[in-house]
């Protein structure tokens, strides 16, 4: 069996960085539109912080139509999410997704745990001033699909399954109704 992509971490740091994705980023499809250097290297959990939907500064998201994900600390909780391995060529694109410049979220360093109690040191993205609000359909579907394609605990599916979504009826890009549409058929 191919290795997760976690063991042979040494020798390409140089060129390297490791992401731990919490929310629409745990889709493969979504990661790749914009980060195609992306590779899975394994499920893992980030320890005392706890996840959380919300309109930066105020305001809902355009591509989403309702709150986005963001992980705030929370001592006891736990947030599972994908370890990513990226070429660094794809740090600036993946801080564009994120909305760094705009400051939706800021690049944060976490220590999380591999599912064998390995501790591996990761960027991920938190929004530091937001308001909470719930996520659209398409939104929390996205996150729902990636938690499943890659096979987070079930505990915590059942946990994202939960989540209440907006009243949102619209649509949102075509772009992202693909990625549902592709991420459906897979789940089946």
């Amino acid at each position: 069996m191919a290795n997760s992509g976690c063991e042979d971490l040494r020798g390409q740091e140089a060129e390297s960085f490791l992401y731990f994705a919490y929310g629409s980023n745990l889709l493969t499809e979504r990661i790749h539109l914009r980060n195609p250097s992306a590779v899975f290297c394994c499920v893992a959990r980030l320890q005392d912080y706890k996840l959380d939907f919300g309109n930066s500064q105020g305001k809902t998201s355009e591509t989403w139509h309702g709150g986005i994900a963001t992980i705030f600390q929370s001592p006891g909780d736990e947030v599972w999410g994908v370890v990513w391995k990226m070429n660094k060529s794809n740090l600036s694109s993946l801080d564009k997704q994120e909305g760094v410049n705009s400051g939706t979220y800021v690049p944060i360093e976490v220590n999380v745990y591999t599912q064998e109690g390995k501790e591996i040191t990761c960027r991920s993205y938190q929004m530091k001033n937001y308001e909470s609000a719930p996520p659209s359909p398409q939104y929390k579907k996205v996150i729902c699909l990636g938690a499943k394609e890659n096979g987070l605990p079930l505990e915590y599916q059942k946990k994202l399954n939960a989540i209440e979504p907006n009243d949102y009826k619209g649509e949102v890009s075509e772009e992202i109704e693909d990625i549902i549409k592709k991420g459906e058929t897979k789940a089946h």
